[in-house]
């Protein structure tokens, strides 16, 4: 059995267009908001931790900011993506289209990590307009980038296919995906701070009890 490449095109075409069509909400948005957690993160702490293991703050932050982002992003693209034919009814018109299901999974979760990607790459040339930055594995960062997203872009369409409301498709990002995103900050140890902050660290770790 043949792949319809030309159904793969038009399906990823039509998506990455509705991505241009609503630049300030899916590009200008992102990175608006994670350009301020480089100001105020970088400015209200950066100023009192200089360095966590030798590199400065702002810089160890970015990797976490644009993962962040990434997954984020890929979960939402791709959900929204086959989520909003089902709410307009065009969903009808994939499916008795000569496309399978290979196809279209092909076609909508690589629009969605395309655009996940893509909005990576803007945040980091973003970041490196506040704090300077080497990358000294950039193969292994754009292998680690595209595996990151197409995984979340999958767990995104299987969310999509799943919801049948407005409510379903946000409950999982919102209520699993970000606030598992928060217990990160606890893994970091307390020895990667200053000493003048280890006790006020270990201090709130203990009463969180």
């Amino acid at each position: 059995m043949t792949m319809n490449l030309h159904a793969v095109r038009a399906i990823y075409l039509f998506e990455m267009g509705r991505t241009f069509r609503t630049l300030l909400q899916s590009i200008v948005s992102p990175v608006v908001s994670t350009a301020l957690y480089f100001v105020v993160f970088g400015s209200a702490i950066g100023s009192r931790i200089p360095e966590v293991g030798g590199v400065s703050y702002g810089a160890f932050i970015v990797p976490g900011l644009v993962m962040l982002s990434l997954l984020t992003q890929s979960v939402s693209n791709a959900s929204f993506g086959i989520y909003f034919p089902k709410f307009t009814g065009t969903i009808y018109e994939l499916l008795s289209a000569p496309v399978s299901p290979l196809e279209a999974v092909i076609a909508y979760v690589g629009a969605a990590a395309t655009k996940s990607v893509f909005l990576g790459a803007i945040i980091m040339l973003t970041a490196a307009l506040f704090v300077p930055m080497k990358i000294l594995h950039p193969g292994w960062m754009l292998v680690f980038l595209l595996l990151t997203a197409l995984t979340f872009s999958l767990l995104g369409f299987i969310i999509g296919i799943w919801a049948d409301g407005f409510e379903k498709l946000q409950f999982i990002p919102t209520l699993v995906i970000t606030p598992l995103t928060f217990p990160a900050a606890a893994s970091i140890r307390s020895t990667c701070c200053p000493r003048s902050g280890r006790r006020s660290a270990c201090s709130t770790r203990w009463s969180t009890r």
